[in-house]
């Protein structure tokens, strides 16, 4: 739970610069969903979304999967030191069984430094998955090498801290259709 206030949260939103609109997240959005479909169309995937990030990303692209699939989630954490990558908390896995031989889309809402991704997919093809592809709504250009690149991008944003569309600044503002970074001023 945030202890800001209101006005204080306010004041992020409104000295924050706006990076996508709307428009631009719904139109990167229903790319993304037309390479997906062509590529994982006639496979019958798995979608792992990982919470809670990628709610917000999920709930739009579902419905712009026009294909069958199947649903579950994961639920990861990340402590220790960030530099060296981090111990990982594993919150949520799907069973094994219903891992094993499929083909899976895993989602999430940004692309940073990319070891939780990494580790998500290292694991789930550990579990016996026949394939994993990564989906991401925004791919942070840190300027750094990452252990992995995600197969499905909306959106490259800069290196700087993002909100909106399902990532959240000190907790809030996940609810935006827009994509912001904190004011940089």
């Amino acid at each position: 739970m945030s202890t800001r206030n209101r006005e204080e949260t306010q004041a992020i939103l409104d000295t924050a610069d706006l990076l996508f609109s709307e428009a631009q997240c719904d139109e990167a959005l229903e790319r993304m969903a037309a390479e997906i479909t062509q590529d994982m169309g006639d496979s019958y995937p798995l979608v792992l979304p990982v919470m809670g990030g990628a709610v917000v990303f999920t709930g739009q692209l579902l419905p712009l999967l026009r294909f069958p699939l199947d649903f579950d989630y994961v639920h990861v954490s990340r402590y220790g030191d960030k530099l060296e990558g981090g111990n990982f908390n594993w919150l949520r896995m799907p069973e094994p069984q219903n891992i094993a031989g499929r083909h899976v889309v895993v989602l999430d809402d940004i692309l940073d430094e990319g070891h939780t991704m990494s580790a998500i997919k290292e694991k789930l093809l550990e579990m016996g998955a026949a394939s994993c592809a990564t989906a991401v709504f925004a791919n942070k250009l840190t300027g750094k090498p990452k252990p992995i690149q995600a197969d499905y991008v909306g959106i490259d944003v800069p290196n700087r801290y993002v909100f909106g569309y399902g990532m959240d600044a000190a907790g809030a503002w996940r609810n935006l259709g827009a994509v912001y970074a904190l004011s940089s001023a």
